[in-house]
This record gives structure tokens, C-alpha cells and sequence, in this order.
């Protein structure tokens, strides 16, 4: 398992976070998403050998974020 850091940018409110978590949370081999608002940083806990970064930042950017 990897745990990385994603910096998300746009996030605002309690619904911003629900989705974001939500949606990373369905990817397969993604275990823990954590959103902290404040920061706009998403810590994701996943398996490397089922889900890449790359899927990951398509997946926030579908949800109408950025990642930097």
C-alpha cells in the first residue's frame, strides 16, 4: 500500500469533500480517502498495483477539481 498527498484545488464546503471522497473511494485498489478542507490536500491510501496517480487526478478532475 502507498499513501499519497494529492493538492486539490476548488474544494469548499462539505459537499466538495463527500464527493471527492466518494468518487476516489469507488476506484478499485483505492482502500482510505481523507480530505482535509482547510488545506485542500487529499490524502489517498491505495494500492500501486490496481490504481495509478493518473487515475486518481482523472477521477478528482471529473468531479470539477484541480489537481496540481
Amino acid at each position: 500500500m502507498q499513501t499519497r498527498i494529492l493538492d486539490v484545488k476548488g474544494m469548499s464546503c462539505g459537499h466538495c469533500k463527500m464527493s471527492v471522497e466518494g468518487a476516489l473511494n469507488k476506484l478499485d485498489g483505492v482502500t482510505d480517502t481523507e480530505v482535509d478542507l482547510d488545506s485542500g490536500k487529499v490524502e489517498v491510501t491505495y494500492d500501486e498495483a490496481k490504481v495509478s496517480l493518473e487515475n486518481m487526478k482523472e477521477t478528482v478532475e471529473d468531479q470539477g477539481y484541480d489537481v496540481a
